[in-house]
């Protein structure tokens, strides 16, 4: 059961990794060049993808609302002024505590209760979380594409696909 979450999750993993590669092959301004789009610069959605993977790791953790806002702060703090490497090297670290925390559930399919103070309390398995994770990775590294274009370079390609035709067996 835990291999399918791994396996969808991974996809995250993956896709950074490509994006991270990209921008290494790129002149080291691009990554922190101010731009009128959806973030004012490339390195803010880097952030922006680390924050939101923190506070929802934990989420599903089971932190308490107030608990996770201190996460998202302390994230926030972190990564302040961070370099491209350095902000690699964190989604990495991110990446093997989503795999830890995976790996150590009993049923990733059992609903657990998170709660909101605006939106109230849902029940929702850790796989939906996992998924809802995953996706936010790829509407934001859609930004940084776009972003990467309106200064004159080529994204990379992160499809989904691609990522299953890479894995061993495929």
């Amino acid at each position: 059961m835990n291999n399918e979450v791994i396996k969808k999750y991974e996809y995250h993993p993956w896709a950074n990794s490509r994006v991270f590669a990209k921008l290494h092959e790129l002149p080291s301004e691009v990554y922190g060049q101010e731009i009128a789009s959806v973030f004012s610069s490339i390195s803010e959605v880097i952030s922006h993808i680390y924050q939101v993977d923190g506070m929802w790791l934990s989420v599903m953790s089971g932190d308490a609302f107030e608990e996770t806002m201190k996460v998202i702060e302390n994230l926030k703090n972190d990564i302040e002024g961070k370099s491209l490497d350095q902000m690699e090297d964190l989604h990495n670290q991110m990446a093997h505590n989503y795999r830890s925390f995976i790996n150590g559930l009993d049923d990733p399919d059992q609903p657990m209760t998170i709660h909101h103070p605006h939106y109230g309390d849902m029940e929702v398995p850790v796989t939906d979380l996992v998924e809802h994770v995953v996706n936010h990775g790829t509407y934001h590294r859609g930004n940084i594409t776009a972003m990467l274009r309106q200064q004159g370079y080529t994204g990379v390609p992160t499809d989904y696909i691609l990522y299953l035709y890479e894995l061993p067996g495929s």
